[in-house]
């Protein structure tokens, strides 16, 4: 707010006083004091009426540069609104991104990363693609489809030969031959379960298929030696009982 300041005031006295001041001789004293009082209730009413108006004009002026401020900070209220709004969806959509990104990682890495399974009763680490290639090809051994599970088989105990599925996988590549007549290699193949695989489970299973393929190819000899064996070697076995019941009916 603009007012005129006591030295402006005063200035504006002395103007007007000065004439009197010329004049004094001419005025006594009570008359030159009363020009005096009258003078500066003059400049006083001006000062008034001047400051009004500055001030009217000032509250004015303000309420319309105020008006002017409001507007454009609402404008910039909601441009940078709108910047937050895009905002929040690119973060958003960042996040989202990252978690998809971070659940991609996750379930690579649990691809390269052996897993804890229970093969034939044994506590084993082994990789889950391994278990995938292992349980496609007996499946496909279960379906019927022997000489694709023979291939399936055949090239899992050629990748994987020190897994904890290798002794099985090799068991089923025997059976796989025995379902499709080709018992030569039905002997090799179980003959690898019970040399390399002594351990097995899958041993006393793998003797008794050998001893019906050598049964099969009309060598009952090399099948009550095959039998024979097994049921000294795993008399407790229910692959043994069966051996003892089919070398009572060979006596």
């Amino acid at each position: 707010m603009m007012k005129l300041s006591p030295s402006r005031l005063a200035a504006l006295v002395l103007a007007a006083w000065m004439p009197l001041q010329a004049h004094a001789g001419l005025l006594d004293d009570d008359e030159a004091r009363k020009a005096i009082l009258d003078l500066r209730a003059k400049v006083d009413a001006i000062a008034r009426d001047l400051n009004a108006r500055i001030e009217t004009k000032s509250d004015k002026t303000a309420q319309l540069d105020m008006l002017n401020q409001h507007e454009q900070t609402m404008q910039e209220i909601a441009r940078l609104r709108g910047q937050i709004e895009v905002l929040a969806n690119q973060i958003a959509r960042a996040q989202e991104g990252q978690k998809q990104l971070y659940a991609d990682l996750d379930s690579r890495i649990k691809k390269l990363e052996p897993q804890q399974e229970t093969v034939d009763g044994q506590v084993a680490q082994v990789m889950p693609a391994e278990k995938t290639t292992y349980e496609n090809a007996t499946a496909l051994f279960q379906s019927g489809d022997y000489k694709g599970a023979a291939a399936a088989l055949q090239e899992f105990v050629r990748r994987y030969p020190d897994s904890a599925y290798a002794s099985n996988a090799q068991y089923w590549l025997g059976n796989a031959y025995y379902a499709l007549g080709d018992y030569k290699k039905a002997i090799a193949a179980q003959e690898i379960v019970t040399s390399t695989y002594a351990d097995s489970a899958k041993v006393p299973d793998a003797m008794l298929n050998i001893a019906s393929s050598y049964a099969l190819l009309k060598d009952s000899k090399n099948a009550k030696k095959a039998l024979q064996q097994l049921v000294s070697k795993y008399p407790e076995s229910s692959a043994a009982k069966t051996a003892k019941d089919r070398l009572a009916s060979l006596k």
